[in-house]
C-alpha cells in the first residue's frame, strides 16, 4: 500500500493508470475514503493517471489533532501531495468535503491545476450549522455506529435510498460509517465550522466545473451555482436523480460531464 510523507503528515494514496498521462487527483468527501471513486478510477484510468488519496485523519491516512484537521491544513496536504509526486499541473475532484479542498487549491494554489471540478460543494460557511453540531458532538463522543442512519441519509438522495440496485453500495457505505472511531467527529467539528471561500473564488481562472445533485440533502443546488458564477470560467450542471455523494449516486453522468471539462479546458485558456 502506497503511503507518502508530506506536511507533516503521511497519507495513503492509490496510483493507477497511465504514469506519463496528465494526472487526475481525486478527494472524498467527509465519512468516505478514496474507495469512493472506483467508478470513475475504472473509466478514466485507461486514459490518465489517476490518484485517490485518504485526507489526513481518515481512511488509511494518519490521525491527528482537532486543530490540524481544519481545511486550510488539508488543502496545503493536497498541494504537497501534488508537488511531491510531481502531479502538477493536474486536474482536481473533490466530492464536498474533497470539493471544499479543490475551491481552496483553485484559489490559493491555481499553478497546480489545469481543471477543477467539484461535486455536492459550497463555497459558504455552514447553512445548517444548527442541525449539524450535535451529529459532530455525537460523533466525538460516540463514534459513526449510532449516526449511521442519519449520515447515511444525509450523504445520498432518495432516489439512491430507494433503488434495489443500489443496495450494495449503500451498505458498504453503512459499514464503513458504522466502523469509524471517535476521531471523525473532529473531522466532522472542522467542516461543519469552515469558513466561507467564495470572495477567493473571484480571481480564479481555473476552469470550474461544478456538479450538484437536485436530491441532495446537504447543500442546495444554489450553492453549486453560486461557485460557477462567481469564478472567471465556471458552469454549473444538476443531477436530477442524485443526492450528496455524485460519485458514487449517478457516476455515467458525472463521468461523462467531467470528461467534457477536461477536454474543454483548452478552450477556456484560450478564450
Amino acid at each position: 500500500m502506497p503511503f507518502i510523507d508530506v506536511n507533516g503528515t503521511t497519507l495513503y494514496y492509490q496510483d493507477t493508470g497511465l504514469k506519463d498521462a496528465p494526472a487526475l487527483v481525486f478527494s472524498h468527501s467527509l465519512f468516505f475514503n478514496s474507495r469512493m471513486f472506483h467508478k470513475q478510477v475504472e473509466r478514466f484510468a485507461g486514459e490518465y493517471r489517476v490518484i485517490c488519496y485518504d485526507h489526513r485523519g481518515q481512511g488509511k491516512s494518519a490521525k491527528d489533532t482537532l486543530d490540524m484537521l481544519d481545511l486550510d491544513t488539508l488543502t496545503e496536504d493536497a498541494a504537497a501531495l501534488i508537488k511531491e509526486l510531481v502531479l502538477g499541473p493536474c486536474h482536481f475532484v473533490g466530492n464536498s468535503m474533497g470539493g471544499f479542498i479543490a475551491l481552496r487549491l483553485a484559489a490559493r494554489h491555481p499553478e497546480l491545476l489545469i481543471t477543477c471540478t467539484v461535486l455536492g460543494t459550497s463555497a459558504e460557511e455552514e447553512y445548517k450549522i444548527d442541525e449539524f453540531q450535535p451529529i459532530v458532538e455525537h460523533l466525538q463522543i460516540y463514534g459513526g455506529k449510532p449516526m449511521s442512519q442519519t449520515l447515511i441519509y444525509i450523504m445520498f438522495g432518495d432516489t439512491s435510498l430507494e433503488d434495489p440496485s443500489f443496495a450494495n453500495e449503500l451498505n458498504f457505505w453503512k459499514d464503513h460509517i458504522e466502523g469509524l472511531d471517535r476521531t471523525i467527529g473532529d473531522a466532522a467539528y472542522q467542516v461543519v465550522h469552515r469558513k466561507r471561500i467564495l470572495s477567493e473564488l473571484n480571481e480564479v481562472d481555473v476552469p470550474m466545473l461544478a456538479i450538484a445533485g437536485a436530491e441532495d440533502h446537504a447543500y442546495t443546488v444554489e450553492q453549486s451555482n453560486k461557485i460557477a458564477v462567481t469564478v472567471r470560467n465556471g458552469v454549473c450542471k444538476v443531477i436530477a436523480n442524485a443526492g450528496h455523494s455524485l460519485a458514487l449516486e449517478t457516476p455515467e453522468e458525472v463521468n461523462s460531464f467531467l470528461a467534457e471539462h477536461i477536454c474543454n479546458s483548452g478552450k477556456y485558456y484560450s478564450e
